[in-house]
């Protein structure tokens, strides 16, 4: 299977009707500059907002526009980054975990609506599982697969390759796969909302 091709768009239809089955949101927009306009629908003024680590957010211009202020929202890691002191910056941090909106992308999204996230360190996990009540979920059509066996192989053979030589680019240092995250469905009971917005453009890796 090629992990860098787009989905066709029965594919990508059949995913988003498996995602609303799932009582989760979901947007079907043709490029970046779309997906940036649809987040700034979704999320309202004065909410907090947290992110991961995220080319796909970098290149529909998401982290530019947050780190404008220009947008009326409360971004936790501001205050985080602008306190010195490692315990204060520690509590700031877990504090941040309870933010109103979570964005990130996947790794591989299945088309029963199922989804696969790594992570070196885990930090977006406590986000993702629980802690935030509400998740934005850019996501290239790319990354859309038919099965958890070619989403665990798309992790394990297409992304971190890439990833490790992002970070080797950028921070002259390794990336390790140490937490795998496989979203099967969520609880009604944590009354959460789960969105995504499926972009039919190239996007992260």
């Amino acid at each position: 299977m090629d992990y860098s091709q787009l989905a066709s768009k029965e594919t990508v239809a059949k995913t988003s009707e498996a995602l609303k089955a799932k009582n989760y949101e979901a947007y079907i927009v043709e490029n970046g500059a779309e997906a940036l306009a649809k987040i700034k629908e979704l999320i309202p003024q004065g909410a907090s907002v947290m992110n991961g680590s995220s080319v796909t957010l970098e290149q529909i211009g998401y982290i530019d526009y947050l780190k404008s202020g220009q947008h009326g929202w409360k971004n936790p890691k501001d205050e985080i980054l602008a306190e010195k002191d490692p315990a204060k910056q520690a509590i700031l941090r877990r504090q941040a975990l309870l933010s109103d909106y979570y964005l990130g992308s996947v790794h591989a999204l299945l088309e029963n609506g199922e989804f696969i996230i790594g992570s070196n360190t885990g930090s977006q996990m406590p986000h993702i599982v629980y802690s935030s009540p509400n998740l934005i979920f850019v996501v290239s059509t790319k990354k859309i697969v038919p099965t958890l066996e070619e989403g665990t192989k798309r992790l394990h053979e297409f992304v971190v390759p890439q990833e490790d030589a992002h970070m080797m680019e950028k921070f002259k240092s390794h990336t390790t796969l140490n937490k795998e995250l496989i979203f099967h469905g969520e609880s009604p009971y944590n009354k959460r909302v789960i969105r995504f917005i499926l972009v039919n453009e190239k996007l992260g890796f």
